[in-house]
């Protein structure tokens, strides 16, 4: 990557920035309209908590994770036209190599949670088929349990240094990944709880994004106006 392309990701990670306060924001005002789903948040919560002991007892499964990270690359590349052509998968490491690659198929392991899109997709089929509701809190817990795993393995991984981080440049790569976990999960809550929709939940984050917008350019508009008359009345 030669340097201007470099200071120019720099410069989309600060113009970034005020959408990722935003989703911020957004979630938190989410969360609000959604916590009379206690049942739903209560077994969500304990898959989660039932992760975190298992991670914090006994061995990190990095096999599992490398698969997933690997699948989740092939995935997204696949999704933007390309094609799968090797995958190597141990508990050391992985290897994807696929015809057609971008920041988006680099980043997307570290906020695309593969497993729970995968629990998702076959607790709604098996849903339509065999009318699975009465394994509905088992469904939440699942969920709960593997971004708990999604999100432990992926800062885990983080502490050492990752080849599709250096690629895309960290301070990009931080951005993405940030605004894209909070994303998965201003989309994810919605479905789950159906206490507000999605379209309502990315409303919020546009909103509050442009909000943050218009107060740098308020700020900044009348900085100016004050500099110049400061100016004015020195002169």
């Amino acid at each position: 990557m030669t340097i201007l392309w470099r200071i120019f990701r720099v410069f989309i990670a600060i113009l970034l920035l005020p959408f990722c306060v935003g989703a911020a924001i957004a979630l938190y005002q989410v969360i609000l309209e959604t916590d009379s789903a206690q049942m739903i948040w209560a077994t969500t919560l304990g898959g989660a908590l039932f992760w975190v002991l298992i991670y914090i007892f006994l061995p990190e499964p990095k096999w599992l994770y490398v698969l997933g990270h690997e699948l989740t690359h092939a995935v997204w590349s696949i999704g933007f036209g390309g094609k799968l052509k090797k995958m190597n998968v141990s508990s050391e490491g992985g290897h994807v190599l696929t015809t057609k690659s971008n920041f988006l198929t680099s980043l997307a392991p570290y906020f695309f949670p593969l497993y729970v899109v995968l629990v998702i997709i076959v607790f709604n089929l098996g849903n339509y088929f065999w009318d699975w509701h009465k394994y509905v809190l088992v469904f939440y817990f699942l969920i709960g349990m593997l971004y708990a795993f999604h999100v432990t393995l992926t800062c885990s991984t983080l502490k050492t240094k990752q080849p599709d981080l250096a690629q895309e440049g960290y301070i990009f790569s931080a951005v993405i990944i940030f605004l894209g976990n909070l994303l998965i999960l201003l989309v994810g809550i919605p479905f789950l709880t159906n206490k507000i929709n999605v379209s309502a939940s990315l409303d919020l984050w546009i909103k509050e994004s442009l909000g943050i917008y218009n107060y740098f350019y308020f700020f900044a508009s009348h900085s100016g106006s004050w500099r110049t008359k400061s100016l004015d009345l020195f002169l």
